[in-house]
């Protein structure tokens, strides 16, 4: 099964909603339809804050990830943080998402960004494990705080 990635574009509006849609309800995160796809059409229209990539074939994608970027003083220029990644359940466990998490950040680096974040639930163990297994370490010191304006 190939991770191949490609960047989404608005016409892959309706396609990306269902998996984001399949995505939130799984992860039990409140949901406002409208939020949704008025925050992902601005990415799929080529704003430079962040991006899609549909994952596997562009009729049937198997997930996507959506990163978001900005400028980091510690990690020496524009960094990207994981916003989401998702994959569906039917084909999890085949390597698909290792597989991305290995491939983008070189094609991330080679364009620039010095690093990469992403959030984890703290008791999801098996994610832990795929980010720990694709190069990402958790800073000890560091907690990610959040305020909703």
């Amino acid at each position: 099964m190939s991770a191949a990635l490609r960047l989404a574009r608005p016409e892959d509006l309706d396609r990306l909603m269902g998996l984001v849609t399949a995505f939130h309800t799984e992860a039990g995160i409140a949901q406002d339809i409208d939020q949704t796809r008025n925050a992902l059409t601005p990415l799929l229209e080529g704003i430079p804050h962040g991006c899609v990539y549909l994952i596997g074939p562009g009729r049937a994608p198997l997930g996507y990830a959506i990163l978001t970027f900005g400028w980091s003083v510690e990690f020496g220029g524009m960094d990207g943080f994981i916003d989401e990644i998702y994959i569906r359940p039917a084909v999890r466990g085949r390597g698909i998402a290792t597989e991305v998490l290995l491939d983008l950040p070189k094609a991330l680096a080679e364009a620039g960004l010095t690093a990469l974040h992403l959030e984890v639930d703290r008791t999801n163990e098996s994610a832990h494990k795929l980010y720990l297994r694709t190069g990402f370490q958790p800073r000890d010191r560091y907690v990610l705080m959040s305020r909703k304006l």
